[in-house]
């Protein structure tokens, strides 16, 4: 297949963002051998970089290597993903209550834009993945912790392997959207533990509807 010619920036860092796009859109699916040749050859590299841009996908938890067969895209089983929503639950749960402490007013009303997008995207699966994501990770910017920050992003990129099956769950996203309108309101009363409640609620529910 043919690719696009790829940007200036280091090139195993572009193969890796190709790969994640890959992986996310399920063009790559969980388990499946990544053909390193084949790949090279489509993007028009050598092996090495595509190398370099595995053992970084590696460390995300996106790819598995295994011993003399090679790398394959990461299998999420039950277990892994209950562990997944829990450390996200607790990281996030405590970004939740931060911010209705001590956000400003223009931090909030950011968030409030966000959410009236999500609103916006309605029954829009992959709209509703991408607003739903900028809305958690802004609310950890404003929470202002790089290290929490760092942290959910690398969960987050692994959250994605299986998030297709949780909103397309039948009435998952109005559920999902009711969840973040309440979060929003214990933000806006500025009620911390209502707020770092509903977090937990929703990431609970969120694993429910994954399984």
């Amino acid at each position: 297949m043919s690719q696009a010619p790829l940007t200036p920036r280091a090139l195993y860092q572009e193969v890796a963002e190709r790969l994640r796009l890959q992986i996310f859109s399920g063009q790559l699916a969980p388990g499946s051998w990544i053909d390193e040749m084949a790949l090279a050859e489509a993007y028009g590299i050598s092996r090495t970089p595509l190398r370099e841009a595995l053992k970084v996908l590696a460390t995300e938890g996106l790819v598995t290597m295994k011993l003399r067969r090679g790398a394959y895209v990461t299998e999420v089983n039950a277990k892994d993903q209950a562990d997944v929503y829990h450390l996200l639950s607790l990281l996030e749960s405590d970004a939740a209550g931060v911010v209705a402490a001590r956000a400003s007013t223009a931090q909030l009303a950011d968030l409030e834009a966000i959410h009236a997008d999500l609103e916006a995207a309605g029954a829009d699966t992959e709209a509703f993945f991408a607003v739903n994501e900028r809305f958690h990770m802004r609310l950890l910017e404003i929470a202002d912790n790089r290290w929490r920050d760092q942290l959910c992003a690398d969960l987050r990129k692994v959250m994605k392997l299986n998030r297709h099956n949780s909103l397309l769950k039948s009435g998952r996203i109005a559920e999902s959207l009711a969840e973040h309108q309440s979060l929003m309101q214990a933000l806006l009363a500025r009620d911390a533990a209502l707020a770092a409640q509903r977090m937990r609620e929703h990431f609970a529910n969120g694993l429910e509807a994954a399984g």
